[in-house]
């Protein structure tokens, strides 16, 4: 009999971490019905219609391919009539949502999801492991926005998904976009080539001043306010070490061919302390131990008026690497000698690359895309990361990823209560390290 996935040889939940630069190219194996039969165009549906979804349809339809977005799907209607218009004053042509095909509510994704050759599943992260089972459920190639999960369950989840996605040969291609960066390809070669020899140790960095906040408004119910302000609830969220910073760790990750074992470190609220900033910290400090005992600070914050840094940099046996989202990439060894500088102009956007390569391997009717076990190990590393801070606790992999904590609703209605809800001051519970209990 198998066994449940939370008993399984966690070593095969990372294979795929191994795996090199950006798309992970499986094989070109063909693919049944990569779209419509008798059609040369190929159909999505956009499923998340705020900013990031309205950015991966306009980076789907600039594709040199012969797209048609045809359904679209976000729990609020001004949100999808936004992203329709916007996406309407640039791709006229390629619009073919009519009023019958944009669907509203938590349920509008069952709607548009078997309308379509490609999905683009991009709402907040909580949904992230529904959406995604649906659409694997329903035989469609994939691009969903990072992180995947919030909670262990949702990894699971995520994770079985991720099983028969690969069983059907469905492409998968996941938001992390410095795996489809070039200065990231072309450093992560030179690594796995022995220039700089074994990775030792690191340091991320996510600080920043913050996201946005929308007050309460009249008559909201808290499902909605918490919805509109998705980013500061971890069932939607995951916190920001989630949301945001997993690209950094997800660079550790792949730098080190594998996840932490471990993670300890602190966390607090320290300058987003009023009601509006819901439950998350603002600010993580972590460190992720590697099996080899290698040891990866990681740190992120939302301040404001602070120095602002987004960036990597490892050191290694024999030298040592700095690496950005803005196209740097500069390796040296330890006498100073550069041995890679990378250039930085020409460079192609990767939030684009993303959706050419996707597009391409559809086009072509071929599987080269399973991105989905080293976004599940970031994300997971990441949420490992919310747990050490938030119980003051070493949190230890194998442990966390059996947890059955789950942040999710029991229902998903605008008069359904989350599991989170406010004091009389209208202030929410905040995790207390060494009382909250995490996994």
């Amino acid at each position: 009999m198998k066994k449940p996935i939370n008993q399984q040889d966690r070593r095969d939940f990372l294979k795929a971490t191994a795996m090199l630069a950006g798309g992970a190219m499986l094989s070109s194996i063909p693919l049944a019905g990569a779209y419509a039969s008798g059609s040369d165009t190929i159909k999505i549906a956009l499923i998340g219609c705020g900013d990031r979804g309205t950015g991966a349809a306009f980076q789907a339809l600039s594709t040199k391919f012969n797209l048609k977005l045809v359904a679209m799907a976000d729990a609020f209607q001004d949100r999808l009539d936004s992203s329709y218009q916007s996406l309407s004053s640039k791709f006229a042509a390629k619009m073919d949502v009519p009023k019958e095909r944009q669907f509203v509510g938590f349920d509008a994704y069952l709607k548009a999801i078997p309308l379509a050759d490609v999905v683009l599943l991009t709402t907040p992260p909580g949904f992230r492991p529904i959406h995604f089972e649906e659409a694997v459920k329903q035989n469609k190639q994939i691009f969903m926005e990072k992180p995947v999960a919030v909670d262990a369950p949702g990894i699971r989840k995520v994770l079985a998904a991720a099983e028969e996605a690969k069983k059907k040969k469905l492409n998968v291609v996941v938001g992390l976009q410095r795996r489809y960066q070039t200065n990231y390809r072309e450093s992560m070669k030179r690594i796995n080539d022995g220039a700089i020899g074994d990775i030792m140790s690191g340091q991320v960095y996510w600080n920043s001043g913050g996201v946005w906040v929308r007050p309460r408004t009249a008559n909201q119910t808290e499902m909605e306010y918490q919805m509109r302000n998705w980013y500061y609830f971890n069932w939607l969220c995951g916190d920001h070490i989630v949301e945001q910073h997993v690209h950094n760790i997800d660079i550790a990750n792949w730098i080190k061919n594998g996840h932490p074992v471990s993670v300890q470190g602190t966390g607090s609220r320290a300058w987003r302390t009023g009601k509006d900033y819901g439950e998350i910290y603002d600010n993580h400090s972590i460190e992720l131990t590697y099996a080899d005992g290698a040891v990866i600070n990681s740190q992120c914050r939302h301040f404001e008026g602070i120095s602002n840094r987004v960036d990597e940099t490892f050191q290694g046996t024999k030298g040592k690497i700095y690496l950005s989202g803005s196209n740097q990439a500069i390796m040296k060894d330890y006498s100073g000698k550069e041995l890679y500088n990378h250039n930085t102009k020409g460079n192609a956007n990767p939030y684009q690359t993303e959706h050419d390569e996707l597009f391409d391997a559809v086009s072509k009717g071929e599987y080269k895309f399973s991105n989905v076990d080293y976004a599940a190990t970031s994300t997971f590393s990441s949420i490992i990361g919310r747990y050490a801070t938030y119980s003051g606790q070493t949190i230890k992999w194998d442990e966390a990823l059996a947890s059955n904590i789950s942040l999710m609703p029991e229902r998903f209605a605008w008069d359904a209560n989350p599991k989170l809800m406010p004091d009389e001051k209208g202030l929410y519970p905040i995790a207390i390290p060494g009382q909250t209990k995490v996994i």
